[in-house]
């Protein structure tokens, strides 16, 4: 099985997620997508909303889409919280899979910063997406992580310049941002006043 893990906090989950899922799926010939909403990331002061928030505007988003499912395994242990950690164990659960881990081009970037990026990409291949402003190549940090180049896969998708730190302070400003969140999502914060 070709297993797709899209990681990320997902305060709200937003059009980019499902671009960056869709067209890895499309790419890899994922044979399932697992998004992992972050408990405890080490790299941010928390999360503005509750888990239970955004698992639930999570849910929503994945309720027609029967290849896609949720894993809570970052969200029911202590953290901190490291990508290589959450990989080890999924490689456990899932020992028949093939990991990809799909990533923007930013996160690309700064992949030297992560805990134990050398021993993240023997868990599994990396499905590489761009991200405006992300200056980004396959070899760029090759003198660091030996082999990263071989275990990265570049996918051509459609950039989309938006962050969920971006729609939660549109949604404090009260801006339009309906169309860059999946359907009920919109719904779903107004019901809830979040990031109000």
């Amino acid at each position: 099985m070709r297993l797709g893990i899209l990681g990320g906090t997902f305060d709200p989950p937003h059009i980019g997620h499902i671009i960056m899922a869709e067209f890895a799926q499309s790419a890899l010939r994922l044979d399932r997508v697992l998004f992992v909403p972050a408990g405890a990331p080490p790299h941010k002061n928390g999360t503005r909303t509750s888990a239970e928030h955004r698992l639930a505007m999570l849910e929503m988003v994945l309720a027609h889409e029967p290849t896609w499912a949720i894993s809570r395994v970052d969200v029911d242990r202590p953290g901190p919280h490291y990508t290589v950690d959450m990989l080890r164990i999924l490689a456990t659960d899932h020992p028949d899979a093939e990991l990809y881990f799909i990533m923007g081009g930013d996160s690309f970037r700064d992949l030297p910063t992560w805990s134990r990026p050398d021993e993240l990409i023997t868990l599994c291949k990396l499905a590489v997406m761009g991200r405006p402003g992300a200056l980004i190549t396959p070899e760029m940090h090759e003198s660091v992580i030996p082999n990263l180049a071989k275990r990265s896969i570049f996918i051509d998708a459609p950039q989309i310049g938006v962050s969920s730190t971006d729609i939660a302070r549109w949604l404090t400003d009260g801006r339009p941002i309906r169309r860059l969140l999946p359907p009920g999502v919109n719904e779903y914060i107004k019901q809830h006043g979040l990031y109000i």
